[in-house]
């Protein structure tokens, strides 16, 4: 329940703070005292758009704070989901305005975004404005109602995962249909770049061999040149590095008996002379074996300007890259000219999840038709005692062309005040009292449904007086044994049943007007109400009749 208000600079309200009781609360005032600036102010707790324009002039910000008692409504997961600090017993909410037009919210002193503040705060407490009742003519409007009533939650989750799983499987079927048509329009393209690419007969790794092979055979001249200089070198009559060494050895040698150090040297020497032979063989190998082929070199580069052809116009820096895309084309082309077979299979998987979805819903819808039954039974029964002997109501179910994410029901609330009149849908023949003596009904019955433990009616007595509001402040009197009501009204009938009467007055000072709520106690509720029932003159009939509809 909200226990507390606080209002700082909203509007006509420079400073707000006041204390709220359990059971019903009425709320008066004249008109324009700013009894909906205050409501305005709660709707921004509610996560309503913020308006630079509601800040009250020469200030820099608008703040509304709101303490609730939530002891018991299981609002711990949505607290820890948006890691936000939870207290079981206490829930304090604030929001500001800033004059440049931005906002804060805050729960708990943690800072969240607008959506979380109203997912939150819709938990806590609901403001039935006189818009509201228009909902009666709306479809998913009714429908929650005969959910929550008949506590189909579990009904419905069943339903919308159905749902889900048939619209995304439906999804993929007209993508795999637009696939299809786009597919074979398309296949001689694709299959002329896979025999592009199957045709190059392509392997990993070719590309860098024929570059370097191309390299060699591109300078295979010089090559040759350089091992026959260099072999030459090996095999001179004089002056060749084997020649040389060996005269070092045999100078060595000579006086290896008398130096015997040398021993080592010479050991050197021969592993040296050893490795210069192989090398002069292996030289005179290549250089024999070295030979310029005009042909393999033609081959190598016109096999390179394939590779490279194909990269370019693949979009590609390798070869391997080519063959991902022969792997894909391939692919492709497959699917393209299998897929009526997979078409089939995923039609199969739609008519199987729609059936279910069917199935789903038409429990759903039987279990709504039942609801609606004991719902009208019941909504008749207030409205009756809300002197409406003769009303007519039934939900009237059809059934929608195409399924959606709310069922398979379309439904209208039919209804007729007298008799012998033919039902129509209550938005076409309703008269406004009529309306909200049934949505103050309907909103009754779902109090007790739904853990809503705040809720607020603006005016919802517009278009009753007198025997009929007195018997509609019973029906909030009723509701508020479920849960907290605050009404804000007009009428002195409702007035006197609350069990907390708050006065909202403006006050005009030299400098400006502000917006002042307070709470009455038994002798200011007899003034109030005695200035509700006769206006300006205060008589003393009227006092009387204050103290009697008071019962004091």
């Amino acid at each position: 329940m909200l226990q507390h208000l606080k209002i700082s600079n909203y509007a006509l309200i420079e400073k707000l703070d006041i204390d709220f009781g359990k059971g019903f609360s009425v709320i008066t005032g004249e008109t324009g005292a700013g009894k909906s600036i205050m409501l305005g102010a709660l709707g921004l707790l509610l996560g309503g758009r913020a308006d630079a324009k509601s800040i009250k002039s020469g200030a820099s910000k608008c703040v509304v704070e709101a303490l609730f008692n939530i002891k018991g409504l299981g609002l711990s997961a949505i607290f820890e989901e948006h890691d936000i600090d939870f207290d079981p017993e206490e829930c304090y909410i604030r929001r500001e305005v800033m004059a440049t037009g931005k906002s804060r919210a805050f729960v708990n002193d943690t800072p969240v975004q607008v959506a979380v503040l109203k997912q939150i705060s819709t938990r806590l407490i609901d403001i039935h404005s006189q818009h509201q009742n228009l909902l009666m003519g709306e479809e998913n409007f009714l429908l929650e109602t005969l959910d929550a009533a008949g506590e189909n939650k579990d009904l419905l989750e069943q339903y919308q995962t159905a749902f889900s799983q048939w619209k995304d499987a439906n999804r993929e079927l007209k993508d795999l249909q637009q696939q299809a048509e786009k597919g074979q329009s398309d296949l001689d393209y694709l299959q002329h770049r896979l025999t592009l690419l199957s045709e190059a007969n392509l392997t990993d790794g070719e590309q860098e061999e024929l570059e370097r092979e191309s390299e060699t055979l591109s300078h295979a001249e010089e090559i040759k040149s350089a091992f026959y200089v260099a072999s030459s070198v090996f095999s001179a009559d004089e002056g060749n590095p084997s020649s040389a060494l060996r005269s070092a050895s045999q100078y060595l040698q000579s006086v290896a008996q008398v130096y015997p150090d040398t021993d080592e040297l010479l050991k050197r020497l021969d592993s040296l002379k050893i490795e210069l032979d192989d090398i002069a063989d292996e030289v005179e190998r290549t250089c024999e074996s070295l030979d310029f082929d005009p042909e393999r070199l033609a081959y190598v580069d016109d096999r390179l300007s394939t590779i490279y052809t194909l990269q370019k116009k693949f979009q590609v820096n390798t070869v391997a890259e080519l063959l991902d895309q022969e792997q894909a084309l391939q692919k492709e082309i497959d699917l393209i000219e299998n897929v009526d077979d997979v078409l089939n299979e995923k039609r199969q998987q739609v008519e199987i999840l729609h059936n279910a979805l069917l199935k789903s819903g038409q429990t759903l819808s039987k279990q709504r038709q039942q609801t609606g039954e004991k719902v009208v039974a019941k909504l008749t029964e207030t409205l009756q005692n809300l002197g409406m002997p003769s009303v007519n109501l039934e939900f009237s179910f059809t059934s929608k062309e195409t399924p959606d994410l709310a069922g398979l029901d379309a439904v209208q609330l039919l209804f007729s005040a007298n008799k012998n009149v033919p039902m129509r849908d209550v938005s076409q023949v309703a008269s406004g009292g009529e309306v909200a003596r049934l949505m103050l009904s309907l909103k009754c019955l779902l109090s007790q449904y739904l853990q809503l433990p705040t809720v607020v009616f603006d005016e919802i007595d517009t278009g009753v007086s007198g025997t009929m509001a007195e018997k509609m402040a019973k029906v909030m009197q009723q509701m508020s044994e479920n849960c907290q009501v605050l009404c804000v009204t007009h009428l002195p009938q409702i007035a006197a049943l609350g069990n907390h009467h708050y006065k909202v007055c403006k006050i005009e000072t030299e400098d400006s007007t502000v917006t002042q709520i307070h709470a009455l106690d038994i002798d200011a509720r007899v003034q109030e109400i005695a200035n509700m029932l006769s206006g300006e003159e205060m008589t003393e009939a009227a006092i009387s009749n204050a103290k009697a509809l008071l019962k004091v």
